[in-house]
């Protein structure tokens, strides 16, 4: 008797639905983020602060002591809107250590964005600065400069290269 062939066309099928489904899960989430990225600014205790302070820092370059002067002048606002929002490594007490894939999508878009309300506009240069504030390892470093170069959200010349020993950094040790 001879066995016929197996053919795994069904159970790649199966595993294939099955993966869909759960990506679905995380795609669902980035979604309802999408929708509610920082609305509690738009109440108080955060609405306040806000308005106080989102026009003095769209003129301050993003670390500069000016910038952190602004930042610090925000207070409760500014603790309350870390404490109501997970795409902010300041959320958790071990900081981007705690995040999860959505909670980095999340705020990588969020800096993205922040870069894009300032005058510099530059993506890399806020990475390199937020690589050391919040301890960003290279792997994961490099993981966030592919997703950027990826979506296309670092400018021409910005020169953000990954940073691990195993790749090619073109721009030094300064990303």
């Amino acid at each position: 008797m001879m066995d016929t062939p197996f053919d795994s066309t069904a159970d790649t099928l199966r595993h294939s639905l099955r993966v869909a489904e759960l990506m679905g899960e995380p795609i669902k989430e980035l979604i309802d983020r999408s929708v509610r990225h920082d609305l509690s600014k738009t109440r108080e205790p955060e609405l306040s602060a806000y308005d106080q302070f989102a026009p003095r820092l769209r003129e301050a370059t993003y670390g500069t002591p000016e910038h952190a002067a602004l930042v610090a002048g925000m207070g409760e606002g500014l603790r309350h809107h870390y404490a109501h929002n997970r795409h902010h490594p300041e959320h958790f007490p071990d900081g981007i250590n705690g995040m999860t894939l959505v909670d980095l999508i999340e705020m990588l878009a969020d800096w993205k964005a922040a870069t894009e309300r300032g005058g510099d506009g530059d993506l890399a240069r806020a990475l390199r600065m937020n690589r050391e504030r919040f301890g960003i390892t290279a792997q994961l470093m490099d993981v966030l400069i592919n997703t950027a170069r990826h979506y296309r959200w670092l400018n021409v010349g910005e020169g953000a290269e990954p940073t691990s020993p195993s790749s090619q950094n073109l721009c030094g040790p300064d990303l």
